[in-house]
Parts: C-alpha cells; structure tokens; sequence
C-alpha cells in the first residue's frame, strides 16, 4: 500500500473516532467518495490496525443502525422549514 493512502486511511480512522462521523460527513472533511472512506475503513485498515479497525467498524454500524432516524428527521426537518 502507498504511503499517502495509508497515511490517508489513518487520517480518516483518527477523525470518524473523534467525531463519530458517517461515511458521507468523513469522505466531506477529506474530499474523497464515500465509497473510498468505505474501502478505506473495512479492506485497508484491518491490514494496519486491527484494533482500530474494531473500534472504527463499531462506529460505523451504530451509524447504520441509526441512518433511518437521520433520514426521518432530514425529512421531518425540510418539511418544516417550507
């Protein structure tokens, strides 16, 4: 792996710890595709880190399970304002 991807899919991994982000709000703050952060966090960093990897994927599904109440309000939200 190169070294700016691995220094990349640390970056990432440091940040989504910190703030709890989502895949989408990560692949913003670094302006990369989510489909990159996605790659990054569950094929790459397993093979640098696998406790962080446990930590990060931890995240990344609570975030899941709770994308359908982020969805509901964002529309319960845009609604409102119009």
């Amino acid at each position: 792996m190169q070294e700016y991807i691995q220094k990349r899919v640390l970056d990432i991994c440091a940040y989504i710890l910190e703030t709890r982000a989502t895949v989408r709000q990560a692949a913003q703050v670094f302006q990369v595709s989510k489909s990159t952060v996605h790659k990054d966090m569950t094929e790459r960093l397993p093979s640098l880190n696998k406790k962080l990897a446990q930590e990060v994927r931890a995240i990344l599904e609570q975030n899941k399970a709770e994308r359908h109440l982020r969805g509901g309000e964002a529309t319960r939200k845009k609604y409102r304002e119009t």
